[in-house]
């Protein structure tokens, strides 16, 4: 049996050993995928002895994502670009290959074509910093906020885009914050303004409280469910060399 899982800090609340499992029995895969949770300190000591363990790849969540970019021995350009990677690949000889798939999957998601459109991006972490570069790569007009504004202005500097410190106007509106996470309310610690689409990539066992804000408000909604679909089936696709069924791995996360 091969080997996968998600290694974050906390991690029980991820879906995605429910989404990915459901993918490796539609294809008939003697393939598991499973739960990691490893403090920070453990990070690149535990992802390093993965592979002699049965491991052919791993997803990477909070708080890992720039860890692993460190760790990893190959990047792809857009995990080198973007300066964090969410998947890590196992090769021959032991060497990491870290690719971002939270930037491909968040443009596969987004349903539309975001050339020429003002977004605004919420959230300088290791999810902000692949939605904003995944943006301003197609097209966008992109300002970033942070709660911290200097690391906002750090992010953006980097990315080429432009740093805001209060809501704007904007055609996309994207919440790459753990706010929601917990289960709080985020609508009174985002710089929340008119949008078409929103899109919200933190999930749970029910609407988000900016997704019903949202759609009271008429716009387009897209949910943490899709964005974690999407980019887990580039990571399924960079491990198996197989088409993601994204139908079964759509009813799964819905499931769960």
């Amino acid at each position: 049996m091969a080997l996968t899982g998600v290694l974050g800090f906390p991690v029980a609340h991820s879906r995605s050993p429910a989404m990915m499992n459901a993918a490796f029995a539609e294809l008939d895969m003697d393939w598991r995928y499973v739960h990691l949770p490893i403090a920070p300190p453990r990070f690149a000591e535990t992802a390093r002895a993965l592979p002699a363990s049965g491991y052919r790849g791993a997803n990477v969540t909070i708080p890992h994502k720039l860890a692993a970019h460190a760790l990893a021995d190959e990047l792809t350009p857009a995990a080198r670009e973007i300066g964090a990677v969410n998947t890590l690949v196992f090769k021959e000889g032991s060497t990491i290959l870290g690719d971002n798939t939270d930037a491909g999957g968040f443009l596969d998601a987004l349903g539309i074509d975001p050339a020429g459109r003002r977004a605004l991006v919420m959230g300088a972490g290791g999810a902000g910093r692949a939605v904003a570069w995944a943006l301003r790569e197609a097209g966008a007009e992109v300002a970033l906020w942070n709660r911290c504004a200097k690391r906002a202005a750090a992010l953006a500097d980097e990315l080429g885009v432009r740093a805001v410190k209060a809501g704007e106007p904007a055609d996309i509106l994207v919440n790459a914050t753990s706010v929601g996470l917990g289960g709080e309310d985020p609508l009174r610690e985002l710089p929340l303004g008119p949008a078409e689409l929103v899109v919200d990539l933190v999930y749970g066992g029910a609407p988000s409280a900016l997704c019903r804000w949202a759609e009271d408000r008429g716009a387009q909604v897209v949910d943490g469910l899709e964005m974690l679909v999407r980019q887990g089936a580039r990571s399924f696709e960079l491990w198996t060399s197989r088409a993601a069924p994204l139908g079964a791995m759509r009813a799964a996360l819905r499931a769960v």
